[in-house]
């Protein structure tokens, strides 16, 4: 009984355990804990998937996001608030630490609030510029919902990305349209850990509309077309992950199931809710993170692994086992096509850079190998294997050796060396004219100097 009752209770917790890699314990911060009903589904599918979730405003004098020097949450959600600032448990500062810390951040904007100053300040230390005003209404007077947006046109009707870049990982294509009510837009910057998800169309701007109500001056534009991120991602140098949701309204209950037109188009179901799974999955680090089983370098033909010591000129395999976590669970990772997994084998600068080809790999994992010959250069080298990517968290894996130079019992005898063999007689030949020469000599008599 007690091991039927044991059995029950591993399988019980294995059903409710997350299948985040980085933990189960999500704060969420909104105005009031009572408006959590209004995205209950989005909420409900969270917990359905093992987090833990705790609900909190920013006026509570508990919400911690560090106790003892640790993380007490590993994911936050921010929706809208009409706080300005969001006190002193959530500065600027200590979000950007939760970050440092290797926490997870999902904020969801909206045209109808206001950004608290926290988020902005956040936004921009990541190189993600918000309006001055911390609001600003996007809106398309081609790509709008005909059904609750006929006047405002500020309710997006958009195709769902279907190819954010090619060589990536399609982690955001869903197929369909999606709803995108009330849409604060915002700008990115040249920072290389910024990746956009949806962009706004090129019909698209986004304005004040207390300051522009009737008429709208193109040169008071906060930014237009192409320019506009509606849908962003930041992963951090720790593989940290933010994420810019431009408009909150989205997640709502009633825009899951919701029916939308664009103009005289019929009416089709908007996928919002499979997109704010594939948002929030990849945010908390369900999706896209990888993980490095092993890393075995070895002598061809020897079956000593990893030593330490190599010598010049020699053939060298190097083997690294790569893992993708899809959800709930670790599968073989596929390189996307047109990218290839690269080893640097350096010193101060790399001597060969070489495309890694897939071996055998089990059901879990990839095994990525390569044959190579070290260079003609002993000294302190590196195998390496740095893989950045947008939409991946990354690998960057070094194993340090030694390369010697040849030692002088492991180079050939002279006479094995075909080559060198006419050296050798050359040499044989004047050992044996000088031994005779000297023979001749001290055993040739001078002549007698009486006779003479």
């Amino acid at each position: 009984m007690r091991s039927i009752l044991g059995v029950v209770v591993c399988a019980f917790a294995a059903a409710v355990s997350a299948v985040s890699t980085t933990g189960n314990r999500l704060l969420v911060v909104l105005d009031e804990v009572a408006e959590k009903d209004a995205y209950s589904q989005f909420f409900g599918d969270l917990t359905a998937r093992g987090y833990e979730i705790k609900y909190d405003t920013p006026r509570s004098d508990e919400l911690k996001l560090f106790r003892l020097g640790e993380r007490a949450y590993d994911h936050l959600i921010f929706l809208p608030s009409k706080v300005k600032g969001l006190g002193p448990n959530l500065t600027p500062n200590l979000l950007v630490d939760f970050v440092n810390a290797k926490g997870n951040v999902l904020v969801a904007l909206s045209s109808t609030t206001p950004a608290s100053t926290s988020l902005v300040s956040l936004l921009s230390e990541l190189d993600i510029a918000l309006p001055v005003e911390r609001t600003g209404t996007v809106v398309d007077h081609f790509n709008y919902d005909s059904v609750s947006a006929p006047e405002t046109h500020d309710t997006l009707v958009l195709d769902a990305p279907t190819n954010v870049r090619p060589g990536l990982k399609p982690y955001f294509e869903v197929g369909g349209v999606l709803a995108l009510p009330h849409t604060a837009g915002h700008i990115l910057g040249q920072s290389q850990l910024l990746a956009p998800v949806l962009r706004a169309p090129s019909t698209a701007y986004s304005y004040n509309p207390k300051e522009q109500v009737e008429t709208v001056d193109p040169d008071d534009l906060f930014a237009a077309g192409r320019q506009l991120s509606l849908v962003s991602t930041m992963q951090a140098r720790n593989s940290a992950r933010l994420t810019v949701l431009g408009s909150a309204e989205m997640l709502q209950d009633k825009w899951f199931d919701a029916k939308v037109a664009r103009g005289d188009d019929k009416k089709v179901k908007t996928e919002n809710r499979e997109f704010s799974k594939r948002v929030s999955g990849w945010t908390f680090q369900e999706i896209g993170v990888l993980r490095v089983n092993e890393i075995e370098h070895r002598l061809v033909g020897s079956n000593e692994t990893n030593p330490g010591i190599y010598r010049i000129k020699t053939d060298v395999s190097y083997t690294i086992s790569v893992s993708e976590h899809v959800w709930d669970k670790w599968a073989p990772f596929a390189v996307p096509e047109g990218d290839n997994l690269q080893l640097e084998f350096s010193m101060l600068s790399p001597f060969h850079r070489l495309n890694l080809k897939p071996a055998a790999g089990g059901e879990s994992a990839t095994a990525f190998s390569r044959t190579f010959t070290l260079p003609d250069q002993h000294g302190i080298f590196n195998f390496k294997v740095n893989y950045k990517r947008p939409f991946l968290t990354y690998v960057e894996e070094k194993r340090t050796v030694s390369v010697r130079h040849i030692a002088h019992d492991e180079w050939p005898r002279s006479y094995s060396i075909s080559a060198a063999w006419p050296w050798l007689s050359g040499i044989g030949a004047t050992v044996t004219g000088f031994v005779g020469f000297a023979a001749v000599w001290m055993y040739s008599k001078p002549a007698d100097k009486k006779r003479a």
